[in-house]
């Protein structure tokens, strides 16, 4: 028996009257804030924009909220590190697992710099090569191993100089600073070039002649190298001197410092290699179960930290299932030995995923999605996560907190909620949940959505969990 758009609006209803006392609008909860949009302009944490990420203020006010003074934290789905380093200036140890090379290289550089015991020489040595630009006088160098999707993505100027710039790198015998001088190019990647991060894949600016006439994007100005060096340069000197460095005050204004642990792989193989009982609190943002596909929008800094192209398939692959190109995940049962048979259990009877999933599927069966590939994508985003949400429960302490900023999605007029699902998921691992905080205002849908199923706004939420 068919099920019915009507029927997923009715199973849904059920579950949000389940979850009604628990749904709390948080007026102080801004899409600034727990998006990057708040670290734009907050020293340390805007040299990168890594906008898949929330702000360091979405942290410390949880921490506050949460009367959070002490203990060790897990972020699984680590990114740039927000957590890790709001946490560490606040006293905790923090862990943080990040599969991303990317994002891993991001903490790895900013640990390295938060580990200094000043930064006097790092200041004076960025300062040198503002003033000498020894780049520009560099004979020969070693370019960017582009990827197929990245081909072209610069000025012919650009691309020359950013390869003199590594050239000039390589020459330098202070293995830190080398890494702290790539990161800062890594930071520019998309001001220089011709794209743009545009959720699901990098968008072409017609000048690059990349694509057919129609394309008329036009990012805007496009940055000199130089410039756009130099500029990051003198922003990272900026934050590391005087009033603005979050660093060196720390100590007197918060105490001793926290460490920080990064550990590079998925969480899916690495959550099950950790201690019962280790983690004071959690707080993360997983992929959304949004198609947006992370190894495309980062393509360009992937091909600087020369991934190649089979290493680009093997990510998309390990990736919690968030992409329509995301396949079964085999050897799960390896990596989840201790808590399969609960989270299977569980996910095979949560009666609103189920309905949903049998939804897609006839959708699938009829030809009616715009890509196949969503309904498989959304059954394993559930089931991978139900698996996570089991073994972090192992991991987290007795009243430790649970915090996780995810969006509700849209898929074939089906809105998922996927803030209740989940949250079903974990009463049944062995947390209360204790409140979903709801932004003030949602998310729209996609154009495809909307031009079919009408407009829905969709809630952007905050969970509350905590370990029983």
């Amino acid at each position: 028996m068919s099920i019915t758009l009507e029927q997923i609006k009715i199973i849904n209803k059920k579950l949000e009257n389940r979850f009604r006392d628990k749904l709390v609008v948080n007026k102080d909860l801004k899409r600034t804030l727990v998006s990057f949009q708040a670290n734009k302009k907050t020293p340390y944490y805007r040299w990168y924009k890594f906008k898949e990420g929330y702000s360091s203020a979405l942290v410390d006010y949880t921490f506050n909220k949460l009367n959070i003074k002490k203990g060790k934290i897990i972020d699984p789905f680590a990114g740039s590190g927000v957590s890790l380093f709001v946490s560490a200036e606040r006293g905790l140890d923090a862990v943080g697992i990040e599969l991303l090379p990317l994002a891993a290289e991001i903490i790895a550089v900013r640990k390295i710099i938060f580990e200094m015991d000043n930064h006097r020489n790092l200041i004076a040595f960025l300062q040198e090569w503002i003033e000498q630009k020894p780049w520009e006088y560099e004979k020969s160098g070693r370019g960017i191993n582009h990827l197929k999707i990245t081909q072209g993505a610069f000025p012919d100027k650009t691309e020359e100089l950013t390869g003199k710039f590594l050239g000039a790198i390589h020459k330098n015998r202070n293995k830190e600073y080398r890494r702290v001088l790539r990161f800062a190019l890594l930071c520019i990647l998309e001001e220089i070039s011709f794209t743009r991060k545009d959720g699901q894949c990098l968008r072409w600016d017609y000048r690059s002649g990349r694509g057919n006439g129609n394309n008329k994007f036009n990012k805007g100005p496009i940055k000199e190298f130089t410039q756009a060096l130099t500029d990051k340069l003198k922003d990272i000197i900026s934050d590391l001197s005087g009033d603005n460095t979050l660093f060196e005050s720390a100590n007197e204004l918060k105490g001793e410092l926290g460490s920080i642990e990064i550990l590079q792989g998925s969480c899916l193989s690495i959550l099950s290699k950790l201690r019962s009982n280790e983690f004071d609190i959690l707080m993360t943002s997983p992929p959304y179960c949004n198609r947006y596909d992370y190894t495309r929008t980062y393509a360009l800094e992937l091909a600087l930290l020369d991934v190649d192209e089979k290493n680009i398939r093997n990510l998309r692959q390990e990736m919690i299932s968030c992409t329509v190109e995301n396949k079964d995940k085999e050897n799960l049962d390896l990596f989840f030995a201790n808590t399969l048979d609960k989270a299977t259990k569980v996910f095979d009877t949560q009666e609103q995923l189920q309905a949903i999933i049998r939804y897609l599927d006839e959708k699938k069966k009829n030809n009616e999605l715009n890509n196949p590939g969503i309904a498989r994508m959304v059954k394993n985003y559930f089931y991978e996560s139900s698996l996570i949400i089991f073994e972090c429960a192992r991991l987290l302490k007795k009243g430790a907190p649970f915090v996780m900023v995810n969006d509700n999605v849209r898929y074939a007029g089906a809105n998922i909620p996927v803030d209740l699902i989940l949250s079903d998921i974990a009463q049944s691992a062995g947390f209360n949940v204790e409140q979903i905080w709801v932004l003030p205002t949602g998310k729209g849908n996609s154009s495809q959505q909307m031009g079919v199923h009408g407009r829905e706004e969709l809630r952007k939420c905050v969970y509350v969990w905590r370990k029983l």
